[in-house]
Order: structure tokens, then sequence, then C-alpha cells
């Protein structure tokens, strides 16, 4: 120690402080952030326009209601497993080229799902537009917490938010549109190619960030074990229970639980070890971080959930076109960008964001509640109000949550802190999407069995299979399906309220920290 110090202080960590430091100009900022908005917008905008193409899609590639549930959980796995990976790269290399990276990944499995021709060749698509995603939301995040400090942040939170809840407006729209066009259900996945291409070249001109060279250790083990145990978990949700694979009390279920439980236990021993962890058990154990991500995991069931199943109830159970179904859904998308922006402003200006976050969990359980009570011939203003409810919900919550553990964390850790938190929603919308959507076909199943079109004809297909081939059904057991999912949906939601309760209590847990005025 040099004898010159004065006591007590410490030596000055040059790495810390150069991080600390703002790297760009509010100017710049502003331009720079058009290029990362962008290419979050075209992530969003793939999810969204699919959750609307996909009836279509099942139709004319011939597949059920497990391979719906499936184009989309292979999606929010993917995303879900490389995010953690994206976000401690985030912290070891160049952000701007990690970026780059990810929209290059996005942008090809963009193209194979446009070109796809079979389910398989669709899934395994769908897994690489995951990888993408997974780096443009977590390198997005990482960016805005490089160069902007937790006090202004709110505000360019709520550009997200607003972003998200356009993209998300626009996808239905868009898709509906594109499917009743002489386009087709393929350029539903072509059509953010060129929006990710164009962000990608604002990026290259105006994102500028000085990289801090620093040890680079990557958790390959780590982060193959967690994507082992997240993949058995929700191939196991997605076929517990049904006949035709496996039960509950069953060897594969033994195999599978057992399985996800052991390389869970490794995988944490694992990552206490290692020195750069995929999973830093050091950041995501504090308590405003463990609790966001408890209310993400729940937040997550409900917001993939109310996306991916209220499109497909418009389209099969009210016989709307896509675009109608499209069009039916702008209440929660207005109420998105309502509550996004609304609740950027005010935490900007006056600094307080759990007041938000508390609010946006009680409006999250009230709309999923009354959309509980959807049946074939529910009237559409109920439906409405609690669509609408459910977007400003999850518009008070989502960016909001990140932002409250980005406020605790030192800026080398954002990377890795926000991008834990994406992981554990998009966990939670895979796990959810999957249970869901078994609950939802079993719910079908023994809805169709009791009609008397069925019942007592164990050779009918309807009988066995949770087909969604609708054009290539008689009239009379068509109508049969459709009655039964309207009045099976509502089940979704009804669960997907109940999960919403646990993020109230984690919100209400979390202690609020007064935002920081610097980096």
């Amino acid at each position: 120690m040099d004898k010159n110090k004065p006591d007590g202080e410490r030596p000055i960590d040059l790495t810390e402080v150069a991080a600390d430091r703002p790297q760009m100009k509010q100017q710049e900022v502003l331009k720079s952030i058009v290029g990362v908005l962008a290419s979050f917008f075209a992530a969003m905008l793939a999810a969204t326009i699919v959750s609307i193409a996909l009836p279509t899609i099942m139709d004319v590639l011939g597949g059920t209601q497990t391979d719906f549930n499936w184009v989309l959980s292979t999606t929010l796995l993917a995303n879900a497993a490389t995010t953690p990976i994206w976000g401690k790269m985030a912290d070891l290399f160049d952000k701007k080229k990690l970026l780059q990276v990810g929209i290059l990944v996005f942008v090809l499995g963009s193209l194979l799902a446009g070109l796809s021709w079979s389910i398989p060749v669709l899934l395994f698509a769908r897994v690489i537009q995951g990888i993408g995603m997974g780096g443009l939301t977590a390198m997005g995040m990482a960016v805005i917490g490089t160069v902007i400090p937790p006090r202004e942040r709110g505000r360019y939170s709520g550009y997200f938010g607003a972003v998200m809840a356009v993209s998300t407006a626009a996808g239905p729209l868009l898709g509906g549109f594109i499917v009743d066009s002489p386009l087709g259900w393929r350029w539903c996945f072509f059509f953010g190619i060129p929006i990710s291409l164009l962000s990608m070249v604002l990026i290259h001109r105006t994102l500028h960030l000085k990289h801090v060279k620093r040890p680079v250790h990557i958790d390959w083990v780590g982060a193959v074990l967690l994507t082992s145990a997240v993949s058995i978990l929700l191939i196991w949700v997605s076929y517990v229970g049904k006949s035709d694979y496996f039960g509950w009390n069953s060897w594969q279920t033994y195999t599978m639980v057992s399985s996800v439980l052991l390389l869970t236990t490794i995988l944490l021993m694992v990552e206490s070890r290692v020195r750069e962890p995929i999973i830093p058990l050091k950041i995501i154990c504090t308590r405003t971080t463990s609790l966001a991500i408890m209310a993400s995991i729940a937040i997550g069931v409900g917001m993939f959930g109310t996306g991916a199943f209220i499109g497909q109830y418009f389209q099969i159970a009210r016989e709307a076109t896509p675009t109608m179904a499209g069009l039916m859904t702008l209440p929660m998308i207005a109420g998105n960008y309502f509550g996004s922006v609304f609740s950027g402003q005010m935490i900007t200006r006056f600094g307080r964001w759990k007041i938000y976050l508390l609010i946006g969990s009680i409006l999250n359980v009230a709309g999923l509640g009354l959309l509980g009570m959807m049946r074939h011939d529910t009237e559409y203003w109920l439906l409405a109000c609690g669509m609408f409810l459910n977007g400003v919900g999850m518009g008070f919550m989502l960016q909001n949550l990140v932002l409250s553990v980005q406020n605790t964390v030192k800026v080398t850790d954002i990377g890795a802190a926000s991008s834990s938190v994406a992981f554990f929603r998009s966990v939670g919308g895979s796990a959810g999407v999957a249970v869901l959507g078994a609950l939802l076909s079993r719910n079908v199943a023994e809805l169709i069995a009791k009609s008397p079109l069925v019942s007592g004809q164990p050779s009918s297909p309807l009988a066995n299979e949770d087909s969604l081939n609708l054009s290539g059904m008689p009239d009379a057991l068509r109508q049969v399906v459709e009655a039964a999912y309207g009045e099976a949906t509502g089940i979704v939601f009804v669960v997907s309220a109940a999960v919403a309760v646990v993020a109230f209590v984690c919100i209400l847990l979390i202690k609020e920290v007064p935002l920081r005025q610097t980096i």
C-alpha cells in the first residue's frame, strides 16, 4: 500500500471509473438510440406478427395445438437460454459488435422461417430467430444501461416500452393484413428483415462506445447446463398427461423431472465457483433482483400467454379473419402504449418507480381476471376492458422492473443483471405457453369428446387429435371445434391471473431505492 495515501482510501479501479462515466453526449445518445430501438422493434414485431398468423400457418402446414404451442415456445426457449450468454458477453466484449451479430442471426432465422415447408423446419428456424432475439434484447438493455444514468433512464425505458407497444399493435394488424393479402403468411417472417438491416446500418453509423477491455472467461459449462435443464422442463410440461405420449405417473416423468433437478443442482454448484458465471448468483441473490426475477417469471406467463391465445380465440372461436383478429386486440395495445409512455415520463420527472409497478401488477390481475370470463359468445366490450387493463399493467411493469434492477448494480454488471431478468421472464413465458397450451388442448379435447357428433365414435380424428387443420374438416365438426375453443380458452386467463398475484406480492416486497443521478 502507498503510505502517501490517506488512511481508508482504497486504490482507484480504473476499469470502474471508465465504465461509470457517460460515454456519449446527450445528442449522440438520441441519435444512437434510434438504431437500437429499430432492432428491438424488429424483434418484437416478429413475435407479435406470428401470434396472429399461426392459426393459418397450422392450417396450411397441417399442424396441431401442440405444434402451435411449440412454434411459440421454441423461440422463447432459445431467447431465454441465450439471453444470459449475450448479457455476459456484453460485459466482456464490444457491445456494438455483439448487437450487430445478434441482428444478423435474427435475419438468418427470419429468412429460414419464411421459407419453411414443414413444421420441423419452421421450429428449427424459430430457434435461430430466438437466439437472435436474445441478443437484441440483452444487448439493447446493456447499451441503454451503459450510456444513460438511472435517473434519466425512465424516459428511455418509456421509449422502449412505447416501441414494444407500437410493435405489439403493428404486429397483429400487419400479420392479419399480410395473411389476408396475396403476399401470404411467409411475409410475416420476411417483413422484419429490412427493418433489421436498416437498424444495423444506423447502429454502425451512430453508436460509439469505448469498450473497456478486461479478462474474458465465458462459462460454457453453465450455458450448456442451463439450456439443457430448461429444454427438458419445457418438453415435459408440453407432453405430460397426453394420451399419445406419457402420463404424470410414468418413467418418462420421473426421468425428466429428476434430470431437471440434477442439472439445476449441478448448475448452481458450477455458477458458485466459476470466475464469470452465466447466471451471476451474487447479483440475482440480492433482494431487489431476486424479487424482480420472481415477478418477471409470473409476468412472463401472462404476457406471452395472452399474446399467444387471444388471437387464436378470435380466429377460431369467433371466426374472425386474421385482419379482424388483429383489430380486435387494439385495446390491449393502446393500454400497453399508454402505460409504457406515461410511467416512463413520470418516473423521469419525479424519480419514484415502485408505485407504478404496484399499480401495474394490480391492473394486470384485474385484466386477466376479466379475460378469464370469456366464452364463445362473451360480449366484446368486456373482453376489450380486460385487454386494456392487461395492457396498461404490462406497460407499467415490463421496463420498469429492469430499471429497478439496473439501479442497484454496478455498471460493469448491468448486462448480466438486465439479461437475467429478461431470461427468467422468457422462461416464465416459455413454460407459461407450454403449460397453458397443454391445459387448453386438454380442455378442448374433453369438450369435443362430449359433443354428440363425436361421443361414441373413438375412430373420429377429433376424438384423438388436437388438429388445427380446420379447412379440412366437415362443417359440422369444424363448428364443434370452434365452440370448444370458445368455451375452453377462458381457463388460460384464469390461471394467468392466479400467477399474476405472485408478481404483485413480489413487487410489494421490493424496497424502493432512489434512482442514481449518474451512470
